[in-house]
């Protein structure tokens, strides 16, 4: 099977992440969240806070508009890694993948930022809230691309991408009326 072609079938049967599987080819790596993936407990928890971790390091050495470059090439690179890592799990949105919650948290602070750390924390909650209850248009967009191949690995940027946008709106709401 060619690991870059989108129209390729999914495994028979759908395997689990681990970290061989990670290893196997750098696009897992890169949709498992260099390892975030991995937990037992709560993965996509866990890629968050390693999206915020990696921003406030990311920062020290980044401009702004370099860190908006660095969004929109791992939104692209994502895209691709998603792609091909859940094709090869069998899965059409396997909770293993992280990439997207990765990149959405990214710009989330990006646009928000400078905020302190309650701030952050808040941003952090509310993400969470939005990815996971998915209420309304976050419901929507999880919907609207579903299944294997380019279409399926755009859906799993997709509805955490609106997550990160209602999450902005209710920030932007926050300190309008604050």
């Amino acid at each position: 099977m060619d690991p870059l072609s989108p129209s390729s079938a999914p495994p028979a049967a759908p395997r689990r992440a681990t970290a061989r599987f990670m290893l196997s080819h750098p696009a897992h790596c890169i949709a498992l969240g260099f390892g975030a993936g991995l937990s037992r407990i709560a993965p996509g928890t866990v890629g968050t806070l390693w999206a915020w971790l990696a921003f406030l390091a990311l920062q020290q050495w980044l401009s702004p508009l370099h860190m908006g470059l660095l969004i929109a090439a791992s939104t692209v690179v994502g895209w691709w890694a998603c792609t091909v890592a859940a094709r090869n799990l069998g899965v059409a949105d396997p909770g293993s993948i992280v990439w997207d919650e990765v990149v959405a948290f990214w710009l989330v602070l990006w646009l928000a930022m400078p905020m302190g750390w309650w701030g952050q924390l808040v941003a952090f909650a509310l993400f969470r809230f939005f990815d996971a209850a998915k209420p309304g248009p976050v419901a929507w967009a999880d919907g609207l691309f579903k299944g294997f191949g380019w279409r399926g690995g755009w859906g799993i940027l997709w509805d955490d991408f609106v997550a990160a946008f209602c999450t902005l709106l209710v920030i932007a709401l926050w300190r309008f009326w604050a």
